[in-house]
């Protein structure tokens, strides 16, 4: 029998019965969607400009609103799945999932994200019943410091310092600079041209979605408190730039006043 709110391929499978390909409500809904068309919107419009480096996706979701596509979610490995047992005690490579890329149209309005990423949990939870956890990450060129995944209800588990190397508007995990066992085309280029790559080094804020709640009690990190998107001046006034860090290396101008801007 159908549930309510799932989307189902129009044929049944090998097994007799329908496939669940997506989630949602009418006006609003996520659906898979085709890989080559995911990774289009993804190069274009997120802040990238590139697909998931060495976490290999394997699960596409377009976002649709009123039957629009709007927006589309990449879940697939993290850079290193044999890493997961360390966040999570006994974690199989095929047990958990990384939330690599999403991006939605300003045209979607406000919370749509946060949205989304339920929606697609709702997903995940009936069409790939092994996956115990989803871990994804917010840094400060996303900006809130990950308030759409407090919203999604995922638990926060710290910060931590990555170095990102900019070059012809493409941006790139040092990951990338260092594993050599990828040798991809595109990486190989990257790598020729380090010296004339700009480094940032930024803060990134770990998120982790617990699908199966029993597992909670086997994360090896620490819980911490939502980490605040705004804090208010004394007029009132929100400061979207709160919980920045400052670039202590950079050299201020003689001219300028003691307010660092970030």
């Amino acid at each position: 029998m159908a549930e309510k709110g799932f989307i189902y391929s129009p044929q049944l499978s090998m097994f007799g019965s329908r496939e669940i390909i997506g989630f949602g409500e009418p006006n609003f809904y996520i659906k898979e969607m085709d890989k080559t068309i995911s990774n289009e919107m993804i190069i274009k419009n997120h802040y990238s400009h590139k697909v998931a480096g060495f976490a290999t996706t394997y699960i596409y979701l377009g976002v649709y609103i009123n039957n629009e596509l709007l927006g589309t979610l990449q879940y697939g490995f993290s850079m290193n799945p044999a890493s997961a047992k360390n966040i999570v005690k006994d974690t199989g490579i095929y047990e958990h999932l990384e939330l690599n890329r999403m991006w939605i149209s300003d045209k979607a309005g406000r919370n749509t994200e946060s949205k989304a990423i339920s929606y697609s949990i709702k997903y995940i939870r009936n069409k790939h019943k092994k996956i115990q956890w989803i871990q994804s990450f917010a840094d400060e060129r996303c900006g809130g410091l990950g308030i759409v995944y407090q919203a999604a209800n995922f638990k926060y588990y710290g910060e931590h310092d990555s170095d990102f190397y900019s070059l012809d508007g493409q941006t790139v995990h040092k990951i990338a600079l260092t594993h050599h066992a990828d040798k991809r085309a595109a990486f190989e280029k990257v790598r020729a041209r380090k010296d004339e790559m700009t480094k940032e080094t930024l803060r990134q804020f770990r998120y982790i979605y617990f699908i199966n709640q029993s597992k909670i009690k086997e994360c090896l990190l620490k819980e911490k408190p939502y980490p605040k998107h705004y804090v208010e001046k004394p007029n009132g006034v929100e400061n979207p730039d709160a919980g920045r860090k400052k670039n202590i290396n950079a050299s201020k101008p003689k001219d300028q006043s003691n307010e660092t801007k970030t």
